[in-house]
């Protein structure tokens, strides 16, 4: 080859004109490239190579293999090309597109560094480390050659800033989850779910990416003082959803309704005539209710407190007593309980007038065994 002829091919080229070549051999610092139309081989430095580092050029191509380049450097006696900026000017027209319509991709993991995960786009993704998921990642080693999904947060060609989130794709499928469970969640519908967290007037009750509320009042059919005392963090639980509000996202649950109630079987327990001590919990105009089961109250009415006339319940009870009742009926479709104090207390005659008539007498009048008390009183 004459010097003349390597002159006008050297001269046909231009910094920056885009040429093809097919890798003649891969040394460990650069690659040696036959370009096509030329006399002249090209070489591409092992920082041309590829937007990421890498230890040898072995890492980003292989013999035989068919580039696309652009010309950085004419010199005598080669081109000096670059694999990456082709690489990269094609990859942004595509991460931009790609950045516009929101779109989600899956990608490699090509390195790890402080503060986040690499992947190789055509250009450099970062991923800081609050971005990788929903969760805290304290070790992120098991990352690197894993193809994961990712969605790009921010995009700035000319600071060459391209930052991608996995963490974004996992949000946007829970919210899709959630969406999903929302719509097929339905008044009375039961379900299990696993307790997320516990406060002060509930527990949160995870049902599979959304949580509903468990109020404290809707955890048992007995008080419960705190729910603690109830469930437990991690615990899984059978809940009935009470109301659904998509709008805000909020659901109401309830542990208590799908528990046997204080009422179920109680005819079988209290049975007519069966006496309990209870604990009068409310005193009204026209009774008072007692305590006999937790969560069972039956009404003692008035008229069943006491022998004698009373004008209100307090005359003779107050709340928080222990008291003997005798069960007179029992209606458990409609959560009622009849009960008897009355019956339980001797007549007001039989403990003022202790006084039992001879067998020859039992056919005296009761007014001549009241005038002969009488008689002895006077003496």
């Amino acid at each position: 080859m004459s010097e003349d002829m390597n002159q006008v091919d050297v001269r046909n080229f231009e910094i920056g004109d885009k040429v093809s070549g097919q890798v003649t051999k891969v040394e460990e610092k650069q690659v040696i490239v036959s370009i096509k139309e030329s006399k002249l081989d090209g070489i591409i430095p092992i920082s041309e190579l590829s937007s990421l580092h890498i230890e040898k050029a072995s890492d980003a191509v292989a013999e035989g293999d068919e580039l696309e380049l652009e010309v950085i450097k004419v010199e005598e006696e080669a081109l000096i090309l670059s694999k990456r900026k082709v690489d990269a000017e094609k990859a942004w027209e595509k991460l931009e597109e790609t950045f516009k319509n929101g779109e989600i991709f899956e990608a490699e993991v090509k390195d790890i560094v402080k503060g986040g995960l690499v992947v190789d786009l055509g250009v450099r993704g970062f991923v800081p480390a609050s971005l990788v998921e929903t969760h805290f990642v304290e070790d992120f080693s098991d990352y690197k050659g894993k193809t994961i999904a990712f969605k790009i947060v921010e995009l700035d060609k000319e600071k060459n800033r391209l930052i991608l989130s996995h963490r974004a794709v996992v949000e946007a499928e829970k919210g899709k989850q959630k969406k999903n469970l929302l719509d097929s969640l339905a008044i009375g519908q039961v379900i299990e779910g696993t307790v997320q967290r516990i406060t002060d007037f509930g527990a949160f009750v995870d049902l599979g990416g959304i949580d509903g509320l468990v109020h404290i009042s809707q955890m048992s059919h007995q008080h419960v003082a705190k729910p603690s005392d109830v469930v437990q963090e991690g615990q899984k639980v059978n809940v009935k959803v009470l109301n659904v509000d998509r709008d805000n996202e909020r659901i109401s649950l309830s542990i208590k309704d799908t528990l046997p109630g204080p009422w179920t079987d109680l005819s079988e327990k209290a049975t007519k005539g069966s006496v309990f001590t209870g604990v009068v919990k409310r005193l009204v105009s026209y009774g008072a209710f007692v305590e006999v089961f937790p969560g069972v109250e039956g009404l003692v009415h008035i008229s069943q407190i006491a022998h004698k006339h009373i004008a209100t319940p307090h005359e003779v009870l107050k709340e928080g007593q222990e008291v003997q009742v005798k069960v007179l009926d029992v209606n458990e479709a409609e959560q009622r309980l009849s009960l008897s104090i009355k019956d339980l207390l001797e007549k007001d005659f039989e403990e003022n007038f202790d006084y039992e008539l001879p067998e020859e007498s039992k056919g005296f009048q009761l007014g001549e065994v009241i005038g002969d008390k009488l008689k002895n009183l006077k003496k």
